[in-house]
């Protein structure tokens, strides 16, 4: 699917992390008005082995028209990052593009289990995934990371912008009644507004859109 770029491995130190987060920042492309909804998305989740190097990457192509999974891949690695704060995406960006790769079925945008802009180098792993495979890419956030927000109302679709430095960078979203928000950000060639609707509209019955819910299952279910 991504010919070329799943041998993508990065730096090896700190330092050569933190410079290779400000050359894709650089490079991440936020429009200013919608682009074409996506038909098929992919959504994506790393699992860790507990007291292990070993990780299972999945990726969950759903029909967003339908909802129904359209196909799964899982691959299984060891992390060759250590585990950073701010760095994430360097554990897992290599085995995120392998699961890419092992898909046949074309698809239109990256749904990742993490940030996009909403990072402190503006430079999530869904900024990652973006820009090293040229798709649409959307991060979906269990928790807070930067950012400051007012509650969002109640109600499933109720959201409150996500502002930091001045900057608008995602929102924090109510995808059923009455649960915690999540935390949108996109990640490159999709704006902030859309990335939000995108997410809101793979929500099922539940707090997490149903192609990072099924990404995370799998994945899991890989390292048993």
């Amino acid at each position: 699917m991504i010919s070329g770029v799943e041998r993508w491995r990065g730096p090896d130190t700190v330092a050569g992390a933190e410079a290779v987060q400000g050359e894709l920042a650089a490079r991440v492309e936020i429009p200013a008005g919608p682009v074409p909804p996506p038909r098929r998305v992919a959504g994506l989740d790393v699992s860790y082995r507990k007291d292990s190097d070993l990780v299972a990457a999945a990726a969950v192509v759903v029909d967003t028209r339908t909802l129904e999974v359209v196909e799964e891949a899982v691959v299984e690695g060891a992390a060759t990052f250590p585990y950073v704060p701010g760095l994430l995406a360097f554990r897992e960006v290599p085995m995120l593009l392998r699961a890419l790769d092992a898909l046949t079925t074309p698809v239109d945008l990256l749904l990742c289990d993490g940030q996009g802009l909403a990072h402190p180098r503006r430079c999530g792993v869904a900024c990652h995934l973006g820009v090293l495979t040229g798709l649409p890419a959307v991060g979906c956030a269990k928790n807070h990371l930067v950012g400051e927000h007012d509650e969002p109302g109640p109600r499933r679709g109720d959201r409150s912008a996500l502002v930091d430095g001045g900057d608008v960078l995602g929102c924090a979203l109510r995808t059923q009644d009455g649960v915690r928000p999540v935390y949108v950000s996109p990640g490159h060639r999709i704006g902030v507004d859309q990335a939000g609707d995108v997410v809101l509209g793979l929500c099922g019955t539940f707090r997490l859109p149903d192609p990072v819910r099924r990404a995370d299952h799998i994945s899991r279910r890989a390292l048993t």
